[in-house]
């Protein structure tokens, strides 16, 4: 893997991907194929309330987007895609609630530095804008 760098908006110097482990992707909503259900039919009758952004970029009504799919199998950096309870019985006894959802981190070394944060992620348009920021901030 080439030496990529991990940009990290609160941190002096970027993290050598040496130290990247993975992508932690974490929806704003609960796992489960009832919570599936209601959340595609919430974002069918009232998207402009929908409040997971991440579910929305990277998922139509029934599957995920085609860009988004792309994106994702190309990658070289193992990805890890979790909703809020997942992520919370994953990660409860470090990092607990310190986090708002939805929200992209990067493991580095048994730690997790935000890579998107909730609010740039509700102010996400498009798909396309999404991977374009991971990617710039995914520098090589």
């Amino acid at each position: 893997m080439a030496d990529q760098c991990l940009y990290d908006a609160t941190a002096s110097d970027p993290v050598k991907s040496h130290e990247l482990k993975k992508l932690v992707f974490v929806y704003n909503a609960h796992s489960g194929y009832g919570n599936s259900l209601l959340g595609s039919a919430h974002k069918m009758i009232s998207p402009s309330t929908y409040e997971c952004r991440l579910c929305s970029l990277t998922y139509g009504m029934l599957r995920e987007r085609a860009e988004w799919k792309r994106f994702r199998e190309e990658g070289t950096i193992p990805m890890s895609f979790l909703h809020k309870d997942e992520f919370r019985t994953a990660y409860a006894s470090k990092f607990g609630a310190k986090y708002t959802f939805p929200i992209v981190l990067a493991e580095t070394g048994g730690e997790l530095e935000v890579l998107v944060n909730t609010a740039e992620l509700n102010a996400i348009e498009d798909t396309g804008r999404l991977i374009g920021l991971i990617r710039s901030r995914l520098r090589s």
